[in-house]
């Protein structure tokens, strides 16, 4: 069985979504605790991200990135406001969450079955699910026989596995070191052109936002609620050490920046 079949392509939903829109998020209030001693996560949020679209999501610590992402995946659920995903959502974390006694290729193969892949086709979906993210020879290995960034490409084609078409990706890259990063940056940025499914990338780096993503938006410190949206105009592919890639980031840290402070002062 080809991935081929698996993989909706960029026009198979054009007339089942009602809007082109992937993500709609209108007037989100989200807070954690009892009244009066609650912690206020997102105010007021809204962002639109639409189909086939590369969005980064960067704010400091604390501003609600990883709250939007769990009410976009259905984990929790706003206080108020609207939330909207249009098909089918992957989370993938920072730590690649695989079942530890099953190997790479059984990881896959779950959720080709949750996926309802017939048995017979699974392995060979797998295989080369693997094979798409440059695992191929390690199907057999168990997690903590690969390093954190086979670990993170296993989640990847465990995500491709589900059919998504939206991936929520909460700093996946977060915790590997740089050249390992970069060429999972390749490897994502490759699969996304080439399947057109739409991300969602939660990011404290900004030179990985602007190299990455068609837009940035910026969140403001505690409570999170979108401050600039920034188009990134740049050709692919992109280096993070690009020239034209400087003035960016100096506009986006410069931004965050300022944000850090008002939220000290308050």
């Amino acid at each position: 069985m080809s991935v081929a079949l698996l993989r909706p392509g960029p026009d198979v939903h054009h007339d089942l979504f009602p809007t082109p829109d992937a993500i709609s998020v209108e007037a989100v209030h989200k807070a954690y605790g009892p009244a009066g001693n609650h912690v206020l996560a997102l105010s007021e949020l809204s962002l639109t991200v639409r189909r086939g679209e590369f969005v980064c999501l960067v704010g400091a610590s604390g501003c609600g990135k990883t709250t939007l992402l769990n009410l976009l995946a259905g984990l929790d659920r706003p206080q108020v406001g609207r939330v909207e995903v249009f098909g089918r959502v992957a989370l993938l974390f920072q730590d690649a969450a695989l079942f530890p006694w099953l190997t790479a290729r059984e990881n896959v193969e779950l959720a080709l079955r949750l996926a309802g892949v017939p048995a017979p086709n699974r392995r060979a979906c797998a295989d080369e699910l693997l094979h798409l993210v440059r695992l191929d020879g390690f199907g057999d290995s168990r997690p903590h026989e690969l390093s954190g960034g086979m670990r993170q490409r296993t989640a990847l084609a465990r995500a491709l596995a589900q059919q998504a078409d939206v991936l929520l990706m909460d700093e996946p890259f977060g915790s590997l070191d740089a050249m390992t990063r970069d060429l999972l940056h390749d490897e994502l940025e490759r699969l996304w052109l080439d399947r057109g499914f739409t991300i969602l990338f939660v990011t404290h780096d900004v030179r990985e936002a602007i190299r990455l993503g068609d837009r940035v938006a910026v969140l403001t410190s505690r409570p999170g609620r979108v401050a600039e949206e920034l188009p990134i105009d740049l050709p692919r592919p992109r280096r993070a050490g690009d020239g034209l890639v400087t003035p960016l980031v100096e506009r986006i840290t410069g931004r965050l920046r300022l944000e850090v402070m008002r939220h000290a002062a308050d």
